[in-house]
């Protein structure tokens, strides 16, 4: 199953022309409207120099943009361009497809079922996570 997940990652990157580091990155902002370096940084666990770098390849590619906090100068807020909103809506549409693609491989009691347990395996997981830190 790893290997499956894996392999789709590639595919995506490779359908999408991101590297890994910026499609999952690229990724946070469907959830959020701006983030921070910071924020991307330990969300992706790992150093601000690393996030800068992928940073900047998405400002290249003119998928996202730098903005002045309003609140605080000193911040330097991200945000999606209308490129990178039309990238991460392409995104999302692929996966949606890909999700219902698998779904629809079982019958439907069995997809309920599997829902469910993803679920409390997601669950487990995090619970299991934060006795880590």
């Amino acid at each position: 199953m790893f290997q499956c997940c894996q392999e789709r990652m590639q595919y995506q990157c490779e359908r999408f022309q991101l590297p890994d580091a910026e499609f999952r990155c690229l990724a946070m902002f469907g959830e959020e409207r701006y983030l921070t370096a910071k924020s991307i940084a330990h969300r992706m666990n790992v150093v601000k120099s690393r996030v800068s770098k992928i940073i900047e390849g998405l400002i290249r590619k003119k998928l996202i943009q730098r903005l002045k906090d309003p609140g605080d100068s000193r911040v330097q807020l991200l945000s999606l361009t209308p490129a990178g909103q039309k990238k991460i809506n392409e995104i999302n549409s692929f996966l949606e497809d890909v999700y219902g693609q698998v779904l629809s491989q079982m019958a439907p009691d069995q997809r309920q079922a599997m829902l469910t347990n993803l679920d409390i395996l997601k669950a487990s997981m995090e619970a299991v996570k934060e006795m880590m830190v």
